[in-house]
């Protein structure tokens, strides 16, 4: 007899997704959320249930509209890979036990997410057939054509690139509308408003500016595959409550990076 698939595995056509709501900007994006927004407060460490639980309880709102979502989470709250190759570790060394924090995290937030209501599917770049299935291009677009939020772990699965870029990079494979950026702050501003309160914030930015004045919401490499592949990136403030659907509902608010 043949033996059933695990039940992360299967696709199961009795899902229903939610229908869509008329007023969405975006239909399919891509979400990236740094590791630390995870630990809920400045300089933390590990997972505040908290914090991940109202996150969660966010995305349930927006995934209830019908948006397919595709999440990428960093793993800085547990092991940052720049800060391992900094003390001595071996570099790649050092990023794949940053990949390995991006999976806690993204167990995590699926837990959380569950709770909330949301079928959800964690993917790794690397294998690890007990936790989590193997990210295939193809089977991830299927599990979000069928209502289930995915989670992108592991970066790229590649050791000198950021989850910035895996969050780019997943973007345009699953051919998202937007790859939306979670930060500290409101948006992009001509200085750091942290030091300089009276910064102005800009509503729009073109990738060649943003390469050319160095900004640091996110790695250039991402930001030059979002260029090279015409990807907009949504750069907004993830603390503020409501501010994901205010994104997809097509508010102004954060700062929009394009061509």
């Amino acid at each position: 007899m043949r033996a059933m698939r695990p039940a992360e595995e299967r696709d199961d056509d009795t899902i229903a997704p939610p229908p869509h709501h008329p007023g969405l900007k975006y239909r399919r994006i891509v979400l990236k959320l740094s590791g630390e927004a995870l630990c809920g407060r400045d300089g933390g460490f590990g997972i505040d249930g908290d914090v991940i639980r109202a996150t969660a309880a966010e995305l349930a709102e927006v995934h209830a509209l019908g948006v397919q979502i595709g999440v990428v989470i960093g793993g800085g709250n547990i092991f940052r890979g720049l800060k391992g190759a900094s003390t001595g570790m071996d570099r790649a060394q050092a990023d794949y036990m940053g990949m390995l924090a991006t999976v806690i995290n993204s167990l995590a937030m699926q837990d959380a997410l569950e709770k909330a209501g949301v079928p959800t599917r964690v993917t790794t770049a690397i294998e690890i057939h007990q936790v989590a299935e193997p990210y295939i291009r193809r089977r991830a677009i299927r599990h979000m054509e069928k209502g289930r939020l995915v989670i992108f772990a592991a970066g790229t699965g590649n050791p000198y690139f950021s989850t910035d870029t895996a969050a780019a990079l997943r973007a345009m494979e699953i051919q998202a509308d937007c790859l939306c950026k979670a930060t500290k702050v409101e948006g992009i501003f001509e200085r750091d408003p942290v030091t300089h309160p009276e910064a102005q914030m800009y509503s729009n930015m073109t990738f060649d500016r943003f390469l050319a004045e160095r900004i640091g919401v996110m790695d250039a490499t991402a930001v030059s595959l979002c260029r090279d592949n015409n990807m907009r990136i949504r750069v907004f403030k993830m603390a503020t409550h409501g501010n994901i659907k205010r994104v997809i509902l097509g508010e102004p608010i954060g700062t929009i990076v394009e061509g």
